[in-house]
């Protein structure tokens, strides 16, 4: 949308010829990044269909069986910065067979005179962006001048409004203050900062996922720790909350939109997937109420949760794996992380409503709305929802007065309490995908594993693996 000077695009996996069928209007971008996790034949493709002024750039990957996984969007316009973090690889099947989130906002570029560096949300992405070593281009901008491209050019914009926090991964062993920057210890620290409503002590957790990793239950008992942080509004730790895993069942990916080849893009071999301990949390992909059961989720969410009520909610590129979230060693005093990640955490918290900030639409700067104007919402299944799910969580003028400070309460798309009850309290429905409380498995519920062999028939006549 809107007159692109400069896009950072960062993915795993990329499809260079698709995305530019897919999105021809990039061809009209002038500066183009793309940070990506390709290597042999799929970057020797990638460097021939790229647009000549397009710089490529896979970073680095220090620590083995890491990468490049983290999903999202940056994209500089004469008004300002639309930053983008979602789900999907930059794929075919990813943007039109598989459930998948996005989350985006917008920010005008900050004042000559604004030297102020304290935001939360610019900190975090500046220090991710730094991690990532792109070589440093030098561009004439018209809004800018001539400025040199690296990390600290992302200082630029005024990130005040934003809604979200950015939780990481880069690889490395993090020791001392930078064990808190990323990774599962960066959202304890988080989460260690906020208070929560006292309905949330000892509340459920879900980790819902693509890519299960090889876990033990001693890590397991270390991620609930920094999942379960963060304090109940009368002093007390909300201790830890018991998890649950909503994973696709064997039957859930035979009967999808595209048989069992959707199972290729939930990789988990049955060493890691059929681990005694893991049986006690499995539960069902059950989406009905966003017509989502068959489209297989490539989406990745971390929630917690009483009801239909949501303490907190983090969109992310990270599976359940000690790669992506990092894991503890040296007693407790080191953080080793092998790829690199980002995700969007969602928090309840108390703002000011201003006006919504756009750099593509000239109708918004009248309109008077919270900041959390935010949008995240599911795309794929042929497109269907691309935009009859798209959820902006916005507010006119008629609801809330410019200056007025509002408490935000996240819930479930199915909550179904009083939003007049509290007047001064803004609900933020959250489109959660999937079934909340979620459903255990039942007796007859396989959890799917790629490397097994089914012999009864999918949706078109298939059986798994197809060949072999």
């Amino acid at each position: 949308q809107g007159e692109v000077l400069l896009a950072v695009l960062s993915n795993y996996m990329v499809d260079m010829d698709w995305l530019l069928t897919a999105c021809p209007s990039l061809r009209k971008v002038p500066h183009v990044l793309v940070l990506h996790g390709e290597d042999g034949a799929s970057l020797e493709r990638l460097k021939k269909t790229k647009p000549a002024n397009w710089i490529l750039h896979k970073p680095p990957l220090p620590i083995s069986f890491g990468t490049h996984h983290s999903k999202a969007m940056l994209l500089v316009y004469p008004q300002g910065i639309r930053v983008v973090v979602h789900t999907a690889n930059l794929i075919h099947v990813d943007w039109n067979n598989k459930s998948q989130g996005l989350w985006t906002q917008d920010f005008p570029w900050k004042k000559a005179n604004d030297t102020s560096t304290n935001i939360g949300f610019e900190n975090d992405l500046v220090d991710y962006l730094r991690a990532l070593k792109w070589p440093e281009f030098r561009v004439n901008l018209p809004v800018a001048g001539d400025v040199n491209i690296n990390a600290a050019f992302f200082r630029k914009f005024d990130y005040s409004s934003s809604t979200v926090r950015l939780i990481g991964s880069v690889p490395g062993y993090h020791v001392g203050p930078n064990m808190k920057k990323w990774g599962h210890m960066k959202l304890r620290s988080v989460l260690e900062e906020c208070v929560f409503e006292k309905q949330f002590c000892k509340s459920p957790l879900i980790y819902q996922f693509s890519s299960l990793g090889s876990l033990d239950e001693k890590w397991m008992s270390e991620f609930a720790c920094s999942l379960s942080a963060g304090k109940a509004d009368d002093g007390s730790q909300l201790g830890i909350g018991k998890p649950l895993i909503v994973w696709p069942t064997v039957e859930d990916v035979r009967c999808s939109i595209e048989g069992y080849a959707a199972g290729s893009c939930i990789p988990s071999p049955q060493k890691n997937v059929e681990k005694d301990f893991l049986r006690k949390y499995w539960s069902r992909w059950k989406a009905d109420h966003v017509g989502r059961c068959r489209a297989m989720p490539h989406i990745k969410t971390f929630t917690r949760y009483n009801g239909q009520n949501i303490a907190w909610f983090l969109l992310t590129s990270s599976n359940l794996s000690k790669a992506a979230w990092g894991a503890l060693q040296k007693n407790n005093t080191q953080l080793m992380i092998r790829s690199y990640e980002l995700g969007v955490l969602f928090l309840p918290k108390t703002l000011q409503s201003v006006p919504q900030f756009s750099c593509t639409d000239k109708s918004r700067s009248n309109l008077v709305t919270t900041n959390l104007s935010l949008s995240f919402e599911y795309y794929g299944y042929a497109n269907m929802f691309l935009r009859s799910s798209f959820i902006p969580l916005t507010y006119t003028q008629d609801k809330l007065a410019l200056g007025k400070n509002i408490k935000t309460k996240l819930v479930t798309l199915c909550w179904k309490g009083d939003e007049e009850k509290d007047p001064s309290a803004e609900v933020v429905r959250l489109p959660v995908p999937y079934q909340v409380p979620p459903q255990l498995y039942g007796p007859e519920d396989v959890p799917w594993s790629w490397d097994r062999r089914y012999t009864k028939k999918d949706v078109y006549g298939s059986v798994w693996p197809r060949h072999g």
